[in-house]
């Protein structure tokens, strides 16, 4: 079962889904692990009612299981709705990701889900602030 898992995620990393920028996104953040140096940048472009995510796209450089797991949490996530998306808790990437890590490649798989929320956590400030 586990190499059925590690399959998946090197797939993940070697055909990333949903890679590349987003010109038109409604909200972008880039954030990385100091302590490593993977970084992942994620673009999010929302539905027309901005109730969910119609489209987004990472980029960034880091180990296999940084980019894997950005690229699973995406393709999880497009289509539902922010709310929910907001929501997500770690144990959510984890499970996508199927296998035991150690605590430093948790942060690794973390990362992602890190930048997704800080971005979403940004563009509701912004969107209180704006007139």
């Amino acid at each position: 079962m586990n190499d059925l898992y590690r399959e998946h995620i090197l797939d993940h990393y070697e055909n990333p889904r949903f890679h590349g920028t987003l010109p038109d996104a409604d909200f972008s953040r880039e954030e990385s692990n100091p302590l490593c140096g993977d970084r992942v940048r994620i673009d999010v472009k929302l539905s027309p009612d901005k109730t969910r995510i119609a489209n987004a796209g990472f980029t960034g450089d880091g180990c296999i299981i940084s980019q894997a797991a950005t690229s699973m949490l995406l393709e999880d996530i497009v289509g539902e709705p922010i709310d929910e998306v907001e929501g997500l808790d770690p144990q959510h990437v984890l499970d996508l990701i199927g296998v035991p890590l150690t605590a430093n490649r948790v942060k690794c798989a973390l990362l992602g889900l890190k930048v997704l929320k800080s971005g979403i956590k940004a563009w509701r400030i912004a969107q209180r602030a704006a007139p």
